[in-house]
């Protein structure tokens, strides 16, 4: 006789999968997809995979970019007085994959949301980069057109944190060459098939990870970590000069010279002598 499966109180459960080794599931998660009415995944085939190695089969419905309009309010309802389980293909449900709708929905609807913590990439990635953690930024895929990625990068570059960025083989010599032109000798690291047989992380600058993978595209999942800016060289009396005769023709010269102060850093009296001897000159 089959034992019974105590039920799990109605809601949303939010179930971090593993990355690549089957045995980062942790025995919550594990416990979790055993008791669930319904387990909405990603790609019901690789789910599949992942409950024969816990031993245990439950029933499945596939929830993606695709179909999630359609499918999202039949979920709602089930969580009234079901479990219901997300789980993205590896790492955890919503980062660069769908779901956050569903749990807006669920808040929305009153229904109980819990999260089952475990494997992430960005995470994992950051952890072997050996590149500064304590301010990071995940920004997923960079587009792949190549004027709508500049643009993106361009935008990344003035951030004042390690960037972490997902990408495929193919793209990944194209998108390395774009970084490199864009942010030039900074450090980064390439890491793919993390916990898995051939996990690597590869680090050096841009343009000497560019250069390795521009013709060697690598199998995988791939992310890239890149360090975040060094500190700009101070300001010099010719940028102060330059930045005083711009000011000036907006501002009186006492104001002028608090203005290039702050924004450059340099001696405030020592710009406002040079800002009267500009309007002299």
């Amino acid at each position: 006789m089959t034992p019974l499966v105590e039920i799990l109180s109605p809601g949303l459960y939010i179930v971090a999968t593993p990355i690549g080794n089957l045995g980062d599931l942790s025995p919550r998660a594990a416990d979790v997809l055993s008791r669930a009415a319904v387990i909405a995944a990603e790609d019901t085939r690789v789910t599949a995979k992942l409950l024969r190695h816990i031993g245990t089969k439950r029933p499945m419905t596939p929830y993606h970019d695709h179909n999630a309009d359609h499918v999202r309010p039949q979920l709602i309802a089930r969580m009234a007085t079901e479990a219901v389980a997300l789980v993205s293909d590896a790492g955890t449900p919503l980062i660069s994959d769908p779901g956050y709708k569903l749990v807006r929905d669920a808040h929305a609807a009153g229904h109980l949301v819990v999260t089952i913590p475990g494997p992430c990439a960005a995470i994992a990635a950051l952890t072997l980069a050996g590149l500064p953690t304590d301010r990071f930024l995940f920004a997923g895929f960079l587009p792949s057109k190549v004027k709508a990625r500049g643009e993106a990068i361009a935008e990344l570059g003035a951030i004042r944190a390690t960037l972490v960025l997902y990408e495929s083989g193919p793209r990944l010599g194209a998108t390395l060459a774009a970084l490199a032109d864009a942010l030039g000798e900074r450090e980064a690291a390439v890491t793919r098939e993390i916990s898995k047989r051939f996990e690597e992380a590869v680090t050096g600058t841009l343009p000497t990870l560019a250069a390795r993978y521009a013709d060697a595209p690598p199998k995988g999942e791939i992310v890239i970590v890149v360090a975040p800016p060094g500190d700009a060289p101070p300001a010099s009396e010719e940028d102060g000069d330059t930045a005083l005769a711009e000011a000036l023709t907006r501002l009186p010269a006492a104001k002028a010279a608090g203005e290039v102060a702050k924004r450059l850093g340099l001696d405030r009296k020592a710009l406002y002598a040079r800002a009267l001897a500009l309007k002299d000159a």
